[in-house]
């Protein structure tokens, strides 16, 4: 890019992008009515598209440019958000790298907003201080912010479980290690095997994998990630509906709980005659030579007793 700054006009942006600001009453980085004998801030359109290399020169007008002007005018508040869009670049340069992370298809755009946010905080630290007295490139600085307060996102945000400092740590050293084993072992690698790589014990590699499973949580009504092959116009189904069953000894505690009343008013030959047939699993017969009733009236009173149980149990 030529030196001059009049040259900015030439950015490879899109067409119109950029524009030399007014060179009378006002220009794009100076309050409106302010008159300034430097040369004025282009007007860029869409910062966003302006190329990293054009970028990387325009950022020097700007910084210099952020710091003649005072801080909460219109001036300064254009030259710090331009300065943002122009180098967003870096943010999802930085990003990249921490792609891995994101976790299953269903979760990584979601998840991808959220680590562009924290680069871009990053990103608004380094802008507010850097120093281009310095003779340091701004992305030299930047890019530690970005990718410092990337991580700081991943330390406290995605921790499903409160897990201790040196098992998160842990836990990504466990990550570097499976992807290197399984890449020159051409499978998965064992605990022993990556105990032998870190040069740690197998009881420390396998409490740093059992903590990795607090890394991350899906709630049960998130649709299931095979959901998202099905046919357009399907209902995607969560994943508790397809997880999981009735458990029918909880089902039978239920019963049993709402039975408890009912089965205390009863009178106590009926509570008898319960007794002997469920609890003692004896037959009508033996149940009517125990009362000393034919088995015709155990059966007579046992039908009403349930009839009189199974009434209750369905107005409950």
């Amino acid at each position: 890019m030529p030196g001059s700054p009049a040259a900015t006009t030439t950015v490879n942006a899109n067409p119109g992008s950029v524009e030399p600001a007014d060179q009378g009453t006002g220009c794009a980085g100076v309050g409106p009515g302010t008159r300034t004998d430097r040369v004025p801030l282009p007007a860029i359109a869409q910062a966003h598209r302006v190329t990293p290399a054009d970028a990387r020169e325009l950022s020097k007008l700007f910084f210099a440019r952020l710091r003649e002007v005072p801080e909460g005018s219109a001036g300064h508040q254009y030259a710090r958000n331009t300065l943002i869009e122009m180098n967003m670049s870096l943010v999802r340069f930085a990003a990249r790298s921490f792609r891995s992370r994101t976790g299953g298809a269903s979760g990584a755009g979601a998840e991808m907003e959220d680590i562009l946010q924290a680069g871009t905080i990053g990103l608004i630290k380094a802008i507010d201080r850097f120093d281009p007295d310095r003779g340091v490139e701004f992305s030299t600085l930047a890019l530690p912010y970005i990718t410092g307060e990337i991580k700081r996102h991943f330390r406290d945000t995605t921790w499903a479980v409160r897990v201790p400092r040196r098992l998160q740590e842990l836990r990504i050293e466990l990550a570097k290690a499976r992807d290197d084993l399984s890449a020159s072992l051409g499978r998965a690698p064992t605990v022993k095997e990556i105990a032998g790589h870190l040069r740690l014990d197998e009881e420390a590699v396998i409490e740093g994998l059992v903590a990795a499973n607090g890394y991350s949580t899906e709630t049960i009504d998130a649709p299931a990630q095979s959901d998202e092959q099905s046919a357009p116009g399907q209902r995607a189904h969560a994943l508790s509906e397809t997880t999981g069953e009735n458990d029918r000894a909880m089902e039978l505690f239920e019963n049993l709980h709402a039975l408890g009343p009912m089965v205390k008013r009863l009178p106590e030959r009926d509570r008898t005659i319960l007794y002997l047939r469920f609890g003692q699993e004896l037959t009508q017969a033996e149940i009517g030579t125990e009362l000393g009733i034919s088995q015709m009236q155990v059966s007579r009173l046992l039908t009403g007793i349930l009839t009189r149980l199974r009434a209750g149990m369905l107005a409950s």
